[in-house]
């Protein structure tokens, strides 16, 4: 029988949509989950599964490792079973880190000597096959992340990429290994161990290998993958009787008040999307980088515009632009300025909008999310349903507020008024 006041899974996620991500595949399986952000403190929250939304994937990677570790001893004071270091579906990284440091680091905290690397979903077609990551049909190093403004990918070979931010040999495990079952798969990792390899990249093609990935590294104190091995945990601890699947573990408040979208996003998906939401004649504001780099008072404009209308519908507030646009603007101000401009600019914006009355917000873009939900206060989120694969509804913890933070590479061309339209 599962103990209710037992914490199982202890997730350290690397940015706050990748957290929502996580906790919503193991929320629609049954798992009782709860994120809070940042480096927590105070007691661990009862629940079967708690996700710490940390935003370290793009600062140093010292600091990124001290607050993965600071997160790890939390989650182990909270008695968890297990820990799962979550990062992007597109391994979203440079050279120098910040996968490879925290992964080892945690390991080293762990007393562990392996674990896997596993950014695969399925879903959202992510898929890793001979070691390579695929975005749809297409190589990593060919899909539009090969120009994402912070950490561009160029690479496809995850082996490689994760070889250049670790300092022990990474290996592979194939998918003719993992299509033969787990126990298959743990013979691998006994193979990987006895030749010195820490990390190992796993190939995983469809949900059937993501679960048996889940099944073989039942026993690993540390897994680190993107949400798609998450699928097949809950699977994993029920049949322990570590855990009992709660039907209502989605259920959130209905919650009225007015709604709006803020995007920051530069993706490719994200400006498909900003893009269906004008052509279907809905308000929108668009934030230009330059003239917050010259000091227009863009977020008070943005306010200004969007209180009357919030009146007659959604509004969208946005910074999302193409490729081209992006890169002027980095080469004018600088890649880190600009960010930070616009960071700081919606974030005002969305607690402007919150002060306004808006009580279901979207937001567009990890680094936003990340910004926005530090301005808004916001320490503890309960996940509700998913709106399209890897993004949920959640609630701030104590508040009549409904945020959606999306992933800027998830979500179908309508996904705004579809995020919108699910909790009218």
């Amino acid at each position: 029988m599962a103990d209710p006041s037992c914490l199982v899974l202890g997730v350290i996620a690397d940015d706050f949509t990748g957290a929502t991500d996580v906790a919503s595949m193991l929320v629609r399986a049954g798992m009782r989950t709860v994120q809070v952000i940042g480096v927590p403190e105070g007691p661990v929250p009862e629940a079967d599964a708690v996700v710490v939304a940390l935003k370290s994937r793009t600062v140093p990677a010292q600091q990124a490792v001290a607050e993965s570790l600071a997160a790890l001893r939390w989650l182990q004071a909270g008695g968890a079973r297990q820990f799962y270091f979550k990062y992007c579906s597109t391994f979203d990284s440079t050279a120098q880190g910040n996968i490879g440091p925290v992964a080892e680091a945690l390991l080293d905290a762990l007393d562990s000597d392996f674990t896997i690397a596993c950014p695969a979903f399925s879903e959202n077609g992510r898929t890793v096959f001979r070691g390579h990551l695929f975005v749809g049909d297409e190589l990593l190093s060919d899909s539009g992340m090969r120009n994402h403004p912070l950490t561009p990918m160029r690479d496809a070979n995850l082996v490689r990429v994760l070889q250049a931010q670790s300092r022990s040999p990474v290996g592979l495990v194939r998918h003719d290994t993992v299509a033969q079952g787990a126990a298959a798969t743990q013979a691998r990792f006994a193979q990987l161990r006895a030749q010195g390899v820490r990390l190992a990249v796993a190939d995983a093609i469809d949900d059937a290998a993501l679960r048996t990935l889940a099944a073989a590294c039942a026993d690993l104190p540390l897994i680190t993958a993107g949400s798609g091995v998450a699928l097949g945990l809950p699977a994993v601890y029920a049949a322990r009787g570590w855990t009992r699947p709660d039907a209502q573990a989605t259920a959130l408040p209905r919650v009225g008040g007015a709604a709006a979208v803020v995007s920051g996003s530069c993706s490719s998906a994200t400006n498909a999307q900003v893009q269906h939401w004008i052509a279907a004649g809905r308000a929108a504001f668009q934030i230009d980088p330059m003239a917050l780099a010259d000091g227009q008072p863009l977020a008070r404009q943005a306010l200004d515009w969007a209180a009357p209308q919030l009146a007659r519908g959604p509004v969208l507030v946005y910074a999302t632009a193409q490729p081209e646009r992006v890169k002027q603007v980095q080469d004018a101000v600088g890649v880190e300025r600009a960010g930070q401009l616009v960071e700081e600019c919606l974030a005002r914006v969305a607690a402007g909008l919150v002060e306004r009355g808006v009580q279901r917000l979207v937001v567009a873009g990890g680094e936003t999310s990340g910004a926005v939900v530090q301005a808004l206060g916001v320490r503890q989120l309960r996940i509700g349903a998913t709106i399209d694969p890897g993004v949920p509804w959640t609630q701030a913890e104590g508040r009549p507020l409904l945020l959606a933070l999306k992933s800027g590479n998830f979500g179908g061309t309508d996904f705004f008024s579809k995020a919108l339209a699910q909790v009218d």
